[in-house]
């Protein structure tokens, strides 16, 4: 994500439109949040013998568990690496494939937690979020250098939690969690500060405008739904 946003330029003969393009990413973000939202209600509401027959079978995930779990990943690579030859139409369907993958991941949260205390966390993931977000865009430090460290904790993080899953830890998945939440909320505000920054040069309108909304919505919405997991660590009563 940082990649994509640095190395992107005014584009020539466009009027920057701030509010517009900033609008944009968020309508993007709800979206996907919207989908995933659905298609995790969708598949809870299957019969709870049916979902994890789908998913898990009786030696691990089955071969659609494992497609779920892992394309996402693929499917963020994929349009970084491939983001200047993508259309916007391409783009666009990537970022609903990709909430509705999630969706289905997160299906199995309502199948662990009572749905009070996952709405609870929600809406403190909302707020969170919020604080951040508005933090990052109205501040004038620069976060650049800020980010940086955030983003050097987050692969540490990301590694942490591979090796995790084979060892199994109880307390470094406590650990993991304490430092997901101070790196997904900074990382939030970074984000933020650094869509301000471009929306003052990018057209709203524009292909590389739509295309960049599309990208700053998916980043955003990938950053709520780790602070919630992360938050449901916390806040979560198992069922």
């Amino acid at each position: 994500m940082e990649n994509i946003f640095s190395r992107q330029g005014p584009p020539a003969g466009t009027q920057a439109m701030p509010r517009t393009f900033i609008a944009n990413v968020f309508s993007y973000m709800f979206l996907a949040l919207a989908i995933s939202g659905v298609v995790s209600w969708l598949f809870v509401s299957f019969p709870e013998q049916l979902l994890f027959g789908v998913l898990i079978g009786e030696t691990g995930f089955t071969p659609l568990g494992y497609i779920i779990m892992f394309a996402p990943i693929g499917i963020v690579l994929f349009m970084q690496f491939r983001f200047e030859k993508l259309s916007v139409q391409t783009l666009f369907l990537m970022l609903v494939l990709y909430a509705a993958l999630i969706g289905a991941s997160l299906s199995f949260i309502f199948l662990i937690y009572s749905a009070s205390s996952i709405t609870l966390t929600f809406f403190i993931s909302a707020g969170t979020f919020g604080a951040m977000a508005f933090l990052g865009y109205t501040t004038r430090t620069d976060l650049t250098k800020f980010g940086g460290i955030m983003y050097m904790l987050f692969i540490g993080i990301f590694i942490a939690s591979i090796a995790n899953m084979i060892m199994g830890s109880e307390t470094l998945d406590w650990i993991i969690s304490f430092v997901g939440i101070f790196v997904f909320t900074g990382l939030t505000a970074y984000m933020m500060q650094q869509l301000k920054y471009m929306s003052h040069y990018v057209g709203a309108h524009t292909v590389q405008g739509q295309k960049l909304a599309i990208w700053g919505g998916l980043q955003l919405y990938i950053l709520f739904i780790n602070i919630f997991l992360t938050l449901l660590r916390f806040f979560g009563d198992r069922d």
